[in-house]
């Protein structure tokens, strides 16, 4: 079984920063991109960055310049440094991976659970 599990969300005043970190667990094989996404209330989950095993990354443009995603492979986390944030940034934030589970040779993507960051202004 594979798992991702995702932490660090909360409630911070905007201008204030946080770190979500997503870690991948089980009998995994490989994990290859790990992005975060997220969904505020009545809008549609969107990407917010990506980052491949190589560490070439990609953001969404409302968040180029505040967040920073970056891994570690030997943990199989990935994490999502949020700086500067703002009302707009409040969201249930999703990790999502490509990952081969041990004895396969196919990837698959699998989500966290999400955790939510609220933004006060």
């Amino acid at each position: 079984q594979v798992q991702l599990v995702e932490s660090g969300g909360g409630l911070v005043q905007a201008g204030g920063s946080l770190r979500l970190s997503c870690t991948a667990s089980g009998r995994l094989s490989s994990v290859n991109d790990m992005d975060w996404y997220r969904q505020a209330p009545g809008k549609q989950r969107e990407l917010v960055a990506t980052i491949t095993r190589g560490g070439s990354t990609n953001y969404a443009d409302s968040v180029k310049g505040r967040f920073t995603i970056a891994r570690d492979n030997a943990k199989n986390t990935v994490y999502l440094q949020m700086s500067s944030l703002e009302p707009e940034d409040t969201a249930v934030y999703y990790c999502n991976a490509r990952i081969v589970k041990a004895g396969t040779i196919f990837a698959y993507d699998y989500w966290g659970q999400g955790t939510q960051v609220t933004v006060s202004s």
